[in-house]
């Protein structure tokens, strides 16, 4: 059987969640196979920099990190469930990508 598998990526884990959450709720209602969602391993860009400006002063540091959380859904192929999941408002942060597979 064919199925659509939907691939989301954000810094925010609230607007992916409630993405995840409208997507099952659109695979309940046109009772479509649904496998997920899959949580990936999450990805974690970590940044280092010197906090004084020039090499004076004491050697202190500030680090930031920014973590990249990864979701996947396996959606059986339906017409009326892939418009109605294309129709789901993503925010801009939300990277999704959406594969056919036989």
């Amino acid at each position: 059987m064919a199925k659509a598998r939907i691939s989301l990526a954000s810094a925010d884990i609230n607007q992916l969640n409630e993405i995840c959450e409208a997507i099952k709720d659109i695979a309940g209602k046109t009772k479509v196979k649904l496998a997920g969602p899959i949580t990936l391993p999450t990805k974690k860009l970590k940044l280092t920099t010197r906090k004084a400006p020039d090499g004076e002063g004491k050697a202190s540091w500030e680090r930031y990190e920014m973590r990249i959380h990864k979701r996947l859904i396996d959606l059986g192929v339906d017409e009326r469930a892939l418009r109605l999941v294309m129709r789901v408002p993503i925010p801009e942060d939300v990277n999704i990508e959406i594969a056919m597979l036989d």
